[in-house]
């Protein structure tokens, strides 16, 4: 059985259909503008674009909210902070930040798909302090060490 999400709709979200999944493979479904007017993003500008929902995730659950590809390739518009994660206690309004980083100005009209949502379990470990860690091969190589 699949997990239900409980969600409320804002007043400003009226109208609006409530996310839903395109396709019977779709892993993510599609988020919507609730804007109730156009909210123009000029070439490097960022904004919070609002959902109009609010979410009780499911016990375990985040919601990871991603770009869409298409709107990144026809217009450079992408999400900072991507993953951008809703914890499962959060109850505010999902708002949504997005980033053109395309060369023209980038109108976000009202039920636009602004991004998608994927629902994810979270595992959450412990911490235990230590004087030592276990060796490996690449030690503390990182940020292109294990390249060419």
């Amino acid at each position: 059985m699949s997990p239900v999400i409980a969600v409320r709709r804002l007043p400003h979200a009226e109208g609006l259909p409530l996310p839903a999944y395109a396709t019977p493979g779709a892993a993510g479904f599609d988020l919507l503008a609730a804007v109730l007017e156009p909210l123009v993003i000029p070439p490097g500008g960022r904004a919070l674009v609002p959902t109009g929902l609010q979410m009780a995730l499911p016990e375990g659950y985040e919601l990871q909210i991603r770009p869409r590809s298409g709107l990144a390739l026809k217009h450079g518009i992408t999400l900072p902070n991507s993953p951008g994660t809703i914890d499962e206690d959060y109850r505010g309004e999902v708002g949504v930040i997005v980033l053109n980083t395309g060369t023209a100005p980038f109108t976000v009209e009202r039920g636009a798909r602004i991004a998608q949502g994927v629902l994810a379990p979270v595992v959450r470990g412990g911490w235990a302090e230590v004087d030592t860690l276990p060796e490996t091969a690449r030690g503390g190589g990182g940020f292109g060490s294990t390249g060419g």
